[in-house]
């Protein structure tokens, strides 16, 4: 009897807890952590009403309509300006980027119009000839003020009151506003092929001069040309892309049946394939030590040469190919260490990964269930989105004052547009206007719009957990009820994932949102550094990022260390019908008496779902690749024209892996499970007719145990 063994004996030689009535996952329960349970649909309640408050008070025009001056949305149907649907600024001069414009309000006065200037013009010389060239004014005066057709009046007024704007110059939309048509001539940056231009003011500048107020729109538009090709590719080759996610979905199908075979075989192969390679590696390093002996300068060690930024020096020492002999021998000889060692917990691994591929075949309904996880994911995503533009678009239009005057006292505070022009203001500031400036408020509702984002987070964070952990606790009890069934398949009971499904949701809801409450508040948490650290960047306060590095590293790991425990948590959930608290406690009470065999079977897990990732979205891949370019003769008409042949490959490549993720993912909590019932089986039973193992026969034998009952299957 092994160290490990023996603790799962008492001091008088008893298997632990042993209950001669268990049989699997218990079906009477009873409701576990109701508090919690209680608290939780509270506040989806909650959730529910604050998203309710957020679609009465929000207004996502507000996103997808630029709003002018006086706080109108340019091209809202039954307004007058349902057919001005573009947004256009007086003086783009005054505007610093495009970020500005479209997050922010640009000092100049803007206008809803139904098409961009595509001339130049100024007012001054549309003024001066609207006598005998009306067509130029009518022209122009489109981009005036609605209303204004008074050409009579002074250029000084008219340019003070913003009547008008003092230029107009070839522009085209973008996201809905009018930027300066840019394009570049033998290198030289022009607009409509000039260089300069009026700007109204009795001055002629050079088109640069707009450069900062446009930065970066060429290379937005450009990019905006590959979305719209990548569009396309998608459009005409959508149906291929789904054929490439379907054979995907045939080979992790495939692959997860074939483990019951090859799970062994990969294994070694791969471990031999190290050994061989790391033994090939140290005769390559004696090699070289000895190939480099006698040759002037070799025998120099590390210390004599000192730094040296061509590391190709160092390799012209016997030092070096030393050094590297000694670390492969160390390597080496480590790792067969630890095969003889660990031999039989390998084998373990390796047969519990065997069975997984055999309890996922009896219930093949498992695979198909990350699909209702990622609808309930889905469903979180798209309430929480249209909750958060509701809650930023909160709020009723806020109107300031923008003087021409540097000097005005008023500029900037807030003003009422219709009882501006009664106030004292325009007289001591010229020119002045009350215009638009942003959406908020004073209410109690629009000071805590900050505080609902993060509730709207937070609940988010709390859901998406809540329904990973519903899928977790699910898809143990479905497993647990494969183990735990003395003759396989004959007793594991009829729709085991339902049965499960039902007991996690009618029974343990309040536990699984226990669970998933810890888990999103250190999320939140992590978030929140996230979000001090973009502030903070700038800061050279170097005990301040230390500090928030140090954080962010101990949350990071207190967050994979939860998620550790709560998935265990789940399995000893949908097996005992426990409250969090304590499942969590004898899940990992469980595993650190077994520890060495969880770092055994996690890791020979993880290696061999990794490869089936790899060979399942590289195969999938390659096929794609070899379709897309037209290098099967068989296929070759069938393939679409494509501007991008990538765009559909990577789709496929990427498809494929979340495909196989998805699949594995079901495999991984199958082995967990299983582990977590074969380390409790052999607690509580002996073998013998009277406390008989419930593990497969293979199992057994590796164990080496008394001779299984003849009824077991």
């Amino acid at each position: 009897m092994d160290r490990d063994e023996e603790n799962y004996y008492g001091k008088h030689g008893e298997p632990r807890k042993f209950d001669p009535k268990f049989r699997g996952p218990i079906h009477n329960r009873h409701c576990t952590d109701i508090i919690c349970c209680v608290i939780f649909i509270a506040v989806i309640l909650g959730y529910i009403a604050l998203g309710v408050v957020a679609w009465v008070h929000g207004d996502p025009r507000k996103v997808v309509y630029p709003t002018d001056s006086y706080g109108q949305f340019c091209g809202q149907r039954d307004t007058l300006n349902e057919n001005k649907t573009i947004l256009f600024y007086f003086n783009i001069l005054k505007c610093a980027n495009p970020v500005v414009l479209i997050n922010l309000q640009c000092p100049t006065t803007q206008l809803c119009v139904s098409k961009c200037p595509d001339r130049f013009a100024t007012y001054i010389d549309v003024q001066a000839s609207y006598r005998y060239k009306p067509d130029q004014w009518n022209y122009f005066r489109q981009f005036c003020k609605p209303g204004f057709n008074n050409p009579r009046k002074s250029v000084a007024q008219v340019l003070r009151d913003e009547d008008c704007p003092s230029m107009i110059i070839p522009s085209r939309p973008f996201l809905k506003r009018c930027f300066p048509d840019f394009s570049t001539k033998n290198g030289v940056l022009t607009v409509a092929n000039q260089t300069t231009f009026k700007d109204g003011r009795g001055k002629t500048r050079n088109v640069t001069d707009l450069r900062e107020a446009a930065n970066g729109i060429n290379n937005v538009l450009d990019a905006r040309s590959v979305g719209m090709k990548i569009f396309e590719d998608y459009a005409i080759s959508w149906y291929w892309i789904l054929i490439g996610l379907f054979i995907a979905m045939l080979l992790s199908l495939l692959f997860l049946v074939l483990l019951r075979f090859t799970a062994g075989v990969l294994f070694w192969i791969f471990i031999f394939g190290v050994i061989g390679i790391i033994g090939y590696g140290i005769w390559h390093c004696y090699w070289e030590y000895d190939h480099l002996k006698g040759i002037p300068g070799s025998d120099l060690t590390v210390y004599d040469i000192g730094f040296q930024t061509d590391f190709k020096v160092y390799l012209q020492l016997r030092q070096t190919w030393l050094a590297f002999m000694i670390i492969l021998c160390g390597v080496e000889i480590i790792i067969i260490l630890m095969l003889i060692f660990l031999r039989n917990r390998i084998r373990i691994a390796i047969a519990l990964l065997k069975e997984g591929s055999r309890a996922i075949g009896y219930i093949m309904s498992t695979l198909f269930y990350p699909i209702i996880t990622f609808l309930l994911i889905a469903i979180c995503i798209s309430y929480w989105a249209v909750t958060a533009v509701f809650l930023a678009t909160s709020g009723e239009p806020v109107y300031k004052v923008m003087a021409n005057q540097t000097l005005c006292k008023y500029a900037n505070l807030t003003c009422d547009p219709e009882t501006f022009n009664t106030t004292n203001v325009t007289k001591l500031c010229p020119g002045a206007q009350c215009t638009f400036a942003f959406y908020g408020g004073e209410s109690l509702y629009h000071k805590y719009i900050f505080i609902f984002q993060l509730a709207n987070a937070f609940v988010f964070l709390w859901l998406v957990n809540f329904a990973i952990a519903l899928g977790q606790c699910t898809l143990a009890g479905a497993f647990a009820s494969y183990y735990w069934a003395y003759r396989k398949p004959a007793d594991i009971p009829l729709w085991p994932l339902f049965s499960s499904f039902g007991r996690a949701i009618r029974y343990h809801t309040g536990s699984l949102a226990f669970g998933a409450l810890i888990l999103a508040i250190v999320q939140l948490i992590r978030v929140i550094l996230e979000y001090l650290d973009h502030k903070l960047k700038g800061t050279q306060n170097s005990f301040t990022r230390f500090l928030l590095c140090c954080l962010k590293c101990c949350f990071w790991c207190l967050e994979k260390f939860l998620k550790f425990i709560n998935r265990n948590a789940y399995i000893m959930i949908a097996i005992y019908g426990k409250n969090f608290c304590t499942s969590a406690k004898e899940a990992f009470f469980l595993l650190m008496r077994n520890v060495v065999r969880v770092a055994v079977l996690d890791k020979v897990t993880d290696f061999l779902l990794f490869l089936g990732k790899i060979l399942v979205a590289g195969g999938v891949g390659v096929l794609a690749f070899f379709f897309f370019t037209q290098r099967i003769p068989v296929f070759a008409q069938e393939v679409p024209m494509l501007n991008y042949y990538w765009v559909p490959l990577l789709t496929v490549i990427i498809g494929s892996y979340l495909v196989a993720h998805g699949f594995f993912s079901v495999y991984a909590m199958c082995v967990d499970t299983l582990f977590l019932c074969f380390c409790e089986d052999l607690e509580r039973n002996d073998g013998s007719t009277a406390k008989p193992y419930f593990m497969s026969a293979s199992l057994h034998r590796i164990l080496g145990k008394k001779k299984l009952s003849s009824k077991k299957a």
